[in-house]
């Protein structure tokens, strides 16, 4: 029987091949829904399965997506939803990493919102979670946010995010799921601040178009230019037109080290 500490590695090894990640999350729809890209979920999963290291869902879709046999599948244990008035920002737990694993899912994520009223809880959250993966051997995943209105940001060029990214490898996760800050200079502030992967998140839907995509791709290669590890972008896989298709070059930006312009021939 593995150690704990064998089994993270194993687990951590299978998301990070060469230690570079493109995960995909479409927990979106827990939050609010209709959302672009996630009506036909089964079809969504079977084109990105080939090609990306991971997905992150909620633990439901989790065990839904695990009977495909498809790529590695990561719980998000955290959601609020946009009905939630002045808490919408307060992410919950939903589930425990225990019960993640057996719905299929060898990692979990768990969100927090620097600066949040709710902050506290959702530090306290991870926490609880940290232990369990701790104990069990799971890596942990932390989106890390700067986005609340208590941020403290006079004098720091990364708006925050370098505090929250270094909150998060302080409560022990594994991986960083954070804000691209604009420019490498201050994402090299971001990802100095720990020993950790640090991935970049994908902000709001793109339109599709060839400028927006290339211009996509000439961030996630700064930020690996920058030190950072890939990508944990979602909508704008999964609601561009072809989601295989920027999936494969936003994979072979991180993985191949391809040029943008060139990646963008294989949309």
């Amino acid at each position: 029987m593995p150690s704990a500490a064998d089994l993270h590695a194993q687990r951590l090894n299978k998301l990070l091949p060469r230690g570079k990640a493109v995960w995909i999350p479409v927990d979106h729809g827990a939050s609010g829904y209709p959302v672009s890209g996630l009506t036909n979920m089964a079809e969504l999963y079977s084109q990105l399965s080939p090609i990306v290291d991971a997905v992150v869902a909620q633990k439901g879709v989790v065990s839904y997506f695990s009977a495909f046999n498809g790529t590695e599948l990561i719980a998000h244990l955290s959601v609020s939803t946009e009905h939630g008035g002045r808490r919408s920002a307060d992410k919950v737990l939903v589930g425990t990493v225990a019960e993640a694993v057996s719905r299929g899912a060898i990692a979990v994520s768990v969100q927090i919102n620097v600066g949040s009223p709710f902050e506290a809880d959702m530090i306290e959250r991870m926490g609880e979670i940290s232990t369990q993966c701790h104990d069990l051997g799971v890596p942990l995943l932390g989106m890390m946010y700067a986005r609340g209105e208590n941020l403290q940001v006079e004098g720091d060029s990364t708006r925050g995010v370098a505090h929250a990214v270094r909150l998060g490898w302080e409560l022990g996760c594994d991986v960083i799921k954070t804000s691209w800050t604009g420019d490498m200079k201050s994402f090299e502030i971001v990802t100095s601040s720990v020993p950790i992967p640090v991935l970049i998140a994908g902000g709001g839907d793109g339109d599709g178009s060839k400028e927006n995509v290339i211009g996509l791709l000439k961030i996630i290669e700064q930020s690996i230019l920058a030190g950072g590890a890939g990508v944990c972008m979602g909508r704008q896989v999964f609601a561009h037109p072809n989601p295989a298709g920027i999936a494969a070059a936003i994979q072979a930006v991180v993985h191949e080290e391809m040029n943008p312009v060139e990646a963008m021939e294989l949309i």
